[in-house]
């Protein structure tokens, strides 16, 4: 299998007896881009990660990664990829630092130092994985996924447990590695993570991909909302029938609008009027992912 995309779904489906995690998931994710794929816990976020790194077989569908079908040559990709599954297992009876030197030597690395890394997120590799924090477990994990430079970073839910300061570190290594030519395809439920990096984003509702656009044009068509404060009322009516607006609220001389889309046509309408002020709420990924779950109950962290 080639492909010029570094992962490629095609109709991509896995059932566990009459559910079904994935349904027909066609998906392309281009070379040295930053993939975020967002949707509440049980959406099929991770079943589609482990079917990438061929840790679960699919039922139906084709998946390539970095060229190769995913399921026939799972295990040569594995020096390719570096991975951090969402329910990270270390080995506890070894040192953050013996855990890294083994994983090194079993990706046939041992050159491989996980100094560098560790002193960024500021992990202490002496000390035993049994005696280590969720956030500093996390970092070890981190340090496994990015330590040999691999091609591709599937990363599942990555900043969990992580204070700022750490957050903040990790999409700096993520900037680094797809400078360096790296593609970068994370899952996570924490939107503001997403917002962060992600060049796309990828929508997952009940094991189907929803949407998948460019951060900004995605935005661009949500709905924003705007107040203009002016000099006197307006007159009633006066901003009713504009193209894109959904709601209008005229309360003396302050006007709010939900607006869906390019906001030309209210700003021609308001430099009608004495305009005192006006400010736009942009979208961000909350306001976006909410409005495509419709009103539905969807636990999301920002």
């Amino acid at each position: 299998m080639r492909t010029d995309h570094a992962i490629e779904t095609l109709r991509l489906t896995k059932r566990y007896g009459r559910h079904e995690a994935l349904r027909n998931v066609d998906l392309l994710v281009g070379r040295q881009e930053v993939f975020g794929l967002i949707g509440p816990n049980g959406a099929g976020k991770t079943t589609l990660i482990r079917v990438l790194v061929d840790l679960i077989r699919p039922t139906s569908g084709t998946a390539a990664v970095l060229g190769c079908d995913s399921r026939r040559q799972g295990v040569a990709l594995r020096s390719r990829v570096g991975y951090l599954p969402g329910d990270l297992a270390l080995y506890d009876d070894l040192t953050a630092a013996e855990h890294l030197r083994l994983l090194a030597r079993l990706r046939r690395r041992p050159e491989l130092d996980p100094r560098p890394l560790a002193d960024r997120l500021g992990l202490d590799l002496h000390r035993p994985i049994r005696a280590l924090s969720k956030g500093n477990r996390q970092k070890v994990g981190l340090v496994q996924a990015f330590m040999h430079e691999p091609e591709l970073l599937i990363l599942d839910e990555p900043t969990s447990g992580l204070d700022p300061l750490v957050q903040h570190e990790f999409v700096a290594m993520v900037e680094e590695a797809r400078g360096d030519g790296a593609t970068i395809f994370l899952s996570s439920h924490v939107l503001s993570e997403v917002e962060r990096v992600a060049d796309r984003v990828g929508l997952v509702r009940d094991g189907s991909l929803v949407t998948v656009e460019d951060l900004g044009q995605l935005k661009a068509r949500m709905t924003r909302r705007i107040e203009l404060h002016l000099a006197g009322p307006a007159p009633p009516g006066a901003f009713a029938g504009i193209p894109g607006v959904r709601s209008v609220e005229q309360r003396g001389d302050v006007v709010r609008l939900v607006v869906s889309g390019p906001v030309d046509a209210v700003v021609k309408t308001a430099a009608r009027f004495d305009v005192v002020s006006i400010s736009s709420h942009d979208p961000d990924l909350e306001d976006v992912f909410l409005e495509l779950y419709d009103g539905e109950e969807a636990p999301l962290a920002v």
